[in-house]
């Protein structure tokens, strides 16, 4: 067991770096964005370790990212009742856009998968991570999809990280669908104040 434990000591601390995370974020506190810069931090060399490549450009992606998100949460305009960037729903103009938007990434990252990788789950990698492109994007904006689109790629996730060998990662992202569920029903009930 310990040998195990010791084997798996990146993947475990990612994953408790992640747990943080999804509850910062169910909480829609700013301090997600200080973890979300630390744990992909982790996740670049765990991901490119077990050959999940796209993974490991998003580990990149969602650095820059958090940072991205951490300056709309702070600066955006802010509500005057809670000093807060205000939860809003995506607007229908929106989501042919996103889909677009979606498409081109995940036939991008498909493409360089595929020809410039030895991956052997080109098309599930470049799914999650072209669709997380997406949801990190409708979570900087604090909108309320976000956690559809993070169901989505959790549960997908779960089930490549378990196929690649990284366990902790793959429960991980099994209990992000969990969370996911009661973030939406939380956010809804904070949208409506």
């Amino acid at each position: 067991m310990g040998e195990f434990l010791l084997s798996h000591w990146i993947d475990i601390l990612s994953t408790c770096l992640g747990l943080a995370y999804i509850i910062l974020e169910y909480r829609a506190s700013i301090a997600l964005w200080v973890v979300g810069i630390i744990m992909p931090a982790i996740d670049i060399y765990l991901f490119y370790s077990v050959g999940l490549y796209a993974d490991f450009g998003m580990a990149i992606y969602y650095t820059l990212a958090a940072i991205y998100g951490y300056a709309m949460w702070k600066f955006s305009p802010k509500t005057k009742e809670t000093k807060a960037l205000k939860i809003t729903h995506i607007s229908k103009k929106k989501y042919f856009p996103m889909g677009i938007v979606f498409l081109l990434f995940w036939t991008a990252i498909y493409f360089i998968l595929k020809t410039y990788t030895p991956s052997n789950v080109p098309l599930t990698d470049s799914f999650i991570n072209a669709l997380s492109i997406i949801a990190l994007w409708a979570l900087a904006h604090k909108y309320i999809e976000q956690w559809f689109i993070w169901i989505v790629v959790d549960i997908v996730s779960s089930v490549l990280y378990a196929y690649k060998g990284i366990p902790f990662k793959a429960s991980l992202y099994a209990l992000y669908v969990v969370i996911a569920i009661f973030g939406y029903i939380k956010w809804k009930r904070l949208i409506k104040r």
